[in-house]
């Protein structure tokens, strides 16, 4: 598997929004509403606020094979604190290494920009099997929280939390 993985930029949008509409139904159609999947999707991954996410400091990055695999994107949350605000992978390549090497891309971002001691953190569904895999990548849930993002829906999450050395 030749897979790379690289930053992406604001014109990167469009296709960072084309991969949301499918990884992210593929996700969570099981776990939330087709109408909180329909909000979630327009409030985290119209083209406009994946563009007002970079301007604020979200760094996203792109994994690429033949074509474009799976995206991740992190935001510096204070002076040791970073938060991985999305990581996904396209469903015909889930189980095939590309998550964890986004993981580690981030990571080694996260060193590169902050060598010394800090935290990652990550809020994940708590339905989400996707927590299985954080926890083998070194994460540990740290708490939980439910939070209400608007329209009358909530993100019932783990937050999760890795030491970075």
């Amino acid at each position: 598997m030749g897979i790379t993985i690289r930053k992406a930029t604001q014109d990167d949008a469009v296709l960072i929004n084309s991969m949301a509409m499918v990884v992210f139904p593929a996700s969570y159609s099981d776990i939330l509403s087709p109408g909180q999947l329909e909000y979630m999707l327009d409030w985290m991954y119209s083209v406009p606020n994946i563009l007002k996410q970079m301007d604020e400091g979200h760094q996203y990055f792109l994994s690429e094979d033949t074509d474009y695999v799976g995206y991740a994107s992190v935001q510096r949350k204070g002076t040791d604190l970073f938060h991985l605000q999305k990581l996904y992978v396209m469903p015909d390549y889930q189980g095939r290494g590309v998550g964890k090497l986004l993981f580690y891309g981030v990571v080694d971002y996260i060193k590169s920009v902050h060598p010394e001691h800090c935290y990652m953190e990550l809020n994940v569904n708590r339905k989400n099997r996707a927590v299985g895999f954080y926890k083998k990548l070194g994460m540990e849930i740290d708490r939980k929280g439910d939070f209400h993002i608007g329209n009358g829906y909530y993100m019932n999450d783990y937050i999760m939390r890795l030491a970075i050395e």
